[in-house]
């Protein structure tokens, strides 16, 4: 039987296909960006249109760079940028409107009126999530209230709701699974992670139609096939989890105690936390990091909007540079005695603050600050962000009785960990190792190992894990005073920025 695993990264810029080997080895890649819309300030959109037409054409791509053809492959698995909402029609498949993005923050004022209304906290029982815009299930809701006609066919029974995993699954199998795993069911407010099941009460808080609402299955289970015509065969899709829950099982973090985080167009921790969901205490998220054999593992969650994209600004937005590796080299040509913090807060911050409405600040800007600078203090901010996220977990869950270095090494995958630079200082402002694996493509690996496994071509969990391999640890070499002061102005910085 064929070992080969294509897996589709559906994200937040491009569309991205990899077919793996049985060794776990990337054979074949493709990838396509796609259109980002901002209809107003706040807004971001994708035609969903877009996200399948891409997919598709990535998977051929990478079934024709890999050297073999789709009878050559025994499984896909999807992983998909988590929150993303899509609405369509149940006979034409046409979406009624375009997909809102998780970045998108139109329904802060909605979230406000609800927690105003003391919602918040039936809603962080049930689904371990805050109120805010980020989740899918206010998205739905406004497309449900704004799109005209759109909450009468939903009523009836004309219109389908999904993340995008949802989407690609009901396209690829020509509309014949409207299905999800419980990952991507954990980000929509609409979930119940402890009873495992769509919850009424909160589809009645949100108004939201429960027929609109997928099938919730397992991360590795049968999610259908894809119809011939797409592949040039009928391929299994038998993986499925959102991205962050993806690079958890990728980066091998399946025992409690183990982080990973991952750095795109914005960063997101996860600490796996066992079978038990761990009510936060300091503003992070409880949420499914994966669900096998019907049993759900948890995690405890940190999410940082901006990543990436305070890289991406400094490109596209002000100019300072051609490329987001040259950063590397400004930031070491940069005067290491200056302090200039960047609080990247574009869409508002995310954990542990949770404030839509904070915008994106800069400060200790003297005469003599250059751009060497500004590209310092964007790569810096991911660090900075990140230690928040892990003193808010330890604070949380008590990981000492995680055993080896569980609790103190920090797994990284995504774009950003290429950069040396960033990822020593990212283990210098931590005061913990940070280990980078040989494979990068961690949140592919992820959806092909779910694949895979439940495939039978691939090995279990166990072997799985003790395939995983470094390619390198940071240590941290900062003096504790000098972290300290760092954070002691970062906290300041980010203080001035939510006053």
């Amino acid at each position: 039987m064929p070992d080969f695993i294509l897996a589709i990264d559906q994200g937040t810029t491009s569309s991205r296909a990899i077919v793996f080997d049985g060794d776990f080895a990337p054979k074949g890649v493709g990838q396509a960006e796609f259109a980002q819309h901002f209809p107003h300030s706040g807004w971001v959109e994708h035609d969903p249109r877009d996200l399948w037409t891409t997919t598709l054409d990535v998977c051929r791509e990478a079934i024709e760079r890999a050297g073999i053809t789709a009878k050559d492959i025994a499984a896909v698995g999807i992983t998909n940028q988590r929150e993303t909402t899509v609405v369509w029609d149940k006979a034409t498949g046409e979406p009624v409107y375009n997909a809102i993005v998780w970045q998108d923050r139109r329904t802060a004022d909605f979230c406000a009126r609800l927690k105003a209304e003391g919602f918040e906290a039936v809603v962080q029982e049930k689904t371990g999530l805050l109120l805010d815009p980020y989740f899918s299930g206010t998205k739905l809701a406004w497309i449900l209230e704004n799109v005209e006609g759109a909450r009468a066919r939903a009523e009836a029974g004309g219109l389908l709701f999904g993340t995008v995993d949802s989407w690609l699954i009901w396209k690829l199998t020509g509309g014949a699974v409207h299905a999800t795993d419980a990952t991507n069911a954990a980000r929509t407010l609409l979930y119940n992670i402890a009873g495992h099941h769509w919850d009424a009460d909160l589809c009645r808080l949100l108004n939201v139609p429960m027929e609109m609402l997928p099938e919730v299955r397992d991360s590795a289970d049968d999610f259908g096939a894809t119809l011939p015509e797409f592949l040039g065969a009928r391929l299994p899709i038998l993986g499925v989890a959102g991205d962050q829950q993806a690079a958890v099982v990728g980066q091998a973090c399946f025992a409690p105690g183990m982080v990973k985080s991952t750095y795109g167009t914005g960063c997101f921790a996860l600490l796996n936390t066992g079978t038990q969901p761990v009510a936060s205490k300091n503003r992070l998220l409880t949420t499914v990091a994966y669900r096998i054999g019907g049993v759900s593992t948890y995690a405890l969650e940190g999410s940082i909007f901006v990543a990436g994209a305070a890289v991406q600004w400094l490109r596209d937005g002000l100019k300072l540079i051609g490329t987001a590796q040259e950063t590397q080299a400004m930031a070491e040509r940069s005067d290491p005695e200056a302090r200039i913090y960047m609080v990247p807060a574009f869409v508002g911050l995310g954990a542990p603050h949770w404030d839509p409405d904070a915008r994106g600040a800069i400060f200790g800007i003297t005469r003599a600050t250059t751009a060497e600078d500004f590209a310092r203090a964007a790569l810096e901010s991911v660090g900075y962000q990140t230690c928040d996220l892990i003193d808010a977990m330890h604070a949380d869950w008590n990981v000492s009785h995680a055993g080896d270095d569980a609790q103190t090494v920090l797994r990284v995958d995504g774009g950003m960990t290429a950069s040396d630079w960033t990822m020593q200082f990212l283990a210098d402002v931590l005061g913990a190792p940070v280990d980078r694996p040989k494979t990068l493509e961690t949140t592919a690996l992820g959806a092909a190992w779910l694949a895979g496994s439940r495939a039978g071509v691939w090995p279990g969990m166990a072997e799985f894990s003790s395939r995983w391999r470094l390619e390198r640890r940071f240590e941290p070499l900062m003096p504790d005073a000098e972290r300290q002061s760092l954070m002691e102005g970062w906290r300041d910085a980010v203080a001035r920025t939510r006053s």
